[in-house]
């Protein structure tokens, strides 16, 4: 269960862009004093604060702004319990882990890739592969709870693959298949992958989570 607190960097949405609102990004007005005011009054709260679905906390904007690491400093003085979910910033992460520990941050990465040339063609701004490889074993090393975003699943291999690689630095998995691309889904036999995939992470003893929309997919 997660407590909704204001998102910390926030895209700008353009009308008339064609949809490109990922294409740059500011700091939403006085953020860190409405968080500050919400975690105030959620002080000793023990759900999560999700760092977060509409942005990414270690954007590049991040390098100039340290939103994320103040919002952490936030979260730790009100003793509040925090959750991220990244696509980059591996530098910046391995300087927030001792932050992280204090604000008992639970460190997701989305990682779908095993590949880093197909990493590129669908993720062209994200980390690369081994970067967030690197940034698990480091969290899972310092004691934090890493958890990892497998979706949406694209490539089913791919898939696989990262479960090999990443596994003995996962605490927790959550599995997801690719949508709103339905010619390209339809060439992907999801049951197989199901079953693929649950038979690796019992393997490997692995905390996971499968998503309705891979289990429904699956069984059609």
């Amino acid at each position: 269960m997660y407590a909704w607190l204001p998102v910390l960097l926030c895209p700008v949405v353009y009308a008339n862009d064609g949809g490109k609102w990922h294409a740059t990004a500011v700091p939403r007005p006085d953020v860190l004093q409405n968080l500050g005011k919400d975690a105030k009054k959620l002080c000793g709260d023990s759900r999560r604060i999700l760092f977060c679905f509409l942005s990414d906390p270690y954007q590049p904007l991040e390098r100039t702004e340290r939103l994320t690491r103040q919002a952490l400093e936030i979260v730790a003085k009100h003793r509040l319990n925090g959750q991220v979910l990244t696509k980059g910033g591996a530098d910046l992460i391995q300087e927030d882990m001792g932050l992280m520990k204090e604000a008992h941050t639970q460190l997701g990465l989305t990682l779908c890739f095993a590949d880093d040339s197909m990493r590129k063609d669908w993720e062209p701004g994200a980390s690369p592969v081994a970067d967030r490889l690197t940034v698990l074993k480091a969290a899972h090393k310092a004691g934090i709870f890493t958890w990892v975003s497998l979706e949406p699943v694209i490539d089913p291999d791919q898939a696989l693959a990262v479960i090999r690689m990443a596994h003995p630095y996962v605490n927790f998995w959550k599995v997801g298949k690719l949508n709103h691309m339905r010619e390209y889904e339809q060439t992907v036999n999801w049951g197989k992958f199901l079953n693929d995939a649950e038979a690796l992470l019992t393997k490997f003893g692995a905390n996971y989570y499968i998503k309705n929309d891979l289990r429904s997919s699956a069984i059609k």
